[in-house]
């Protein structure tokens, strides 16, 4: 992946497990009971690998990366 990413977390999946900022706290944070919050909903690529992480061992896989097209970023 290059250029933009999109980042979410479906909140209807996640149970605020609390590994998303734990493990990427450059792109994630908590909310005041807990979930997971995107910090900011697109991120450069310099920024990937920790929100991969993330996403990889939420137990829910609740957060979800996309490629934006050029045209959208």
């Amino acid at each position: 992946m290059s250029g933009k990413i999109r980042v979410e977390i479906d909140l209807a999946v996640c149970t605020g497990h609390g590994r998303c900022y734990d493990l990427a706290p450059n792109v994630f944070t908590d909310d005041e009971r807990g979930y997971g919050q995107v910090i900011a909903s697109e991120i450069e690529s310099e920024r990937l690998k920790e929100a991969q992480s993330a996403a990889g061992t939420c137990p829910e896989r609740a957060i979800l990366l996309t490629t934006m097209a050029d045209e959208e970023s």
